[in-house]
């Protein structure tokens, strides 16, 4: 029997993996917490679930961006989850994300497709393909309709921001709502939503046709919208963003570090950030370091920031990581002092204890 000769002491090989293992544990908390000594994806996957709770319990303010598909793949109910109880604070999320929670809120389904549905098919019947989910084409056409009555009854006479339209929409979807989507549960919980991109998004669709059937005109001061970023920024001790899908809605957080100067205050940066997405990125965003790269997935990231890059579609990632933290988080929260807005026609006012 030969002896197995001694490794070589070293500084960097102090903790070895550890394979998953299969026993009784059958929460989702519980696989989680195994999959912290993995790595690549599994250990990604289950470190943004203890970021999360490192958030939640260092009285950070959390940005939540989205972008894509994360209504359509059925993830309303799992973010509505987290806005109404607080687990995030600030929303930004894309049109095209936000047009999809006003149709899903106004009672209306999007259904799973199937590889023998021809575009032809769909296109004659009048349904919208979403990658592998269609959507009946007149009850979209409905939602732009209902968003067309809002603008109605606005008053034209002044500008509004982006944050304020997106607060109306959410207080007449929450007389009429059946059950609760991003905008509905972010009207509750008085937490303002932006949206980057309005203008080249469905959303935009309701507003045109307002404007061309009933000859109304809904004017948008986005630098309104720049501003209140900018505040939140400013009177946030520590901040986190988790961002799901491309960076694109992040970019406009990322805007205020750009725009800090305006009201001569020093960027602190992020002191955690996640973000899950199916991108491409470099093998050196799996571990703690802070080059560049790093900095361009997640954006200005305070130092020592704790960071995890799930390389996963959200519509796998999140059901998991928001389950796990509806059976872990509740201690965190007990004692948690998170920021308050309050509303008040154009103006938003926020307090950080």
């Amino acid at each position: 029997m030969v002896a197995q000769k001694k490794a070589k002491a070293s500084k960097f090989l102090t903790v070895p993996t550890r394979p998953v293992p299969i026993d009784r544990d059958r929460s989702v908390a519980g696989l989680l917490e195994k999959m912290e000594g993995a790595g690549f994806g599994a250990k990604q996957l289950a470190e943004a679930h203890r970021i999360w709770l490192d958030m939640l319990d260092d009285n950070s303010t959390i940005y939540m961006c989205g972008s894509g598909n994360l209504i359509t793949s059925g993830m309303r109910r799992l973010i509505a989850y987290v806005i109404k109880n607080r687990f995030v604070d600030v929303i930004v999320m894309s049109g095209s994300v936000l047009y999809h929670d006003i149709h899903e809120i106004l009672g209306r389904n999007h259904y799973q497709a199937h590889p023998s549905m021809s575009d032809e098919e769909l296109e004659s019947s009048e349904i919208y393909r979403v990658g592998d989910v269609i959507a009946n084409r007149e009850e979209y056409q409905e939602a732009d309709e209902w968003i067309g009555s809002v603008i109605n009854q606005l008053e034209l006479t002044r500008s509004y921001s982006i944050r304020e339209f997106l607060h109306l929409l959410g207080r007449e979807l929450s007389e009429i709502a059946h059950e609760d989507g991003i905008l509905t549960s972010a009207f509750k919980a008085r937490i303002p939503v932006f949206c980057p991109d309005l203008p080249g998004s469905e959303l935009a669709v309701g507003i045109a046709r307002a404007k061309f059937e009933k000859k109304i005109q809904i004017m948008f001061d986005t630098t309104q919208d720049t501003m209140e970023l900018n505040t939140i920024a400013q009177r946030t001790r520590h901040s986190g963003v988790i961002s799901l899908g491309n960076m694109d809605s992040q970019a406009v957080v990322n805007m205020t570090e750009l725009s800090s100067y305006i009201t001569r205050t020093t960027p602190r940066g992020h002191k955690y950030a996640i973000s899950i997405a199916t991108d491409s990125c470099p093998l050196d965003i799996r571990t703690p370091s802070y080059g560049g790269s790093h900095t361009s997935v997640f954006g200005k990231l305070a130092k020592g920031a704790t960071t995890a890059y799930v390389p996963c579609d959200p519509s796998i990632a999140l059901p998991m990581i928001i389950t796990a933290l509806s059976q872990t988080a509740a201690k965190f929260m007990k004692g948690r002092k998170r920021p308050t807005f309050s509303f008040s026609g154009r103006e938003m006012n926020v307090d950080v204890p």
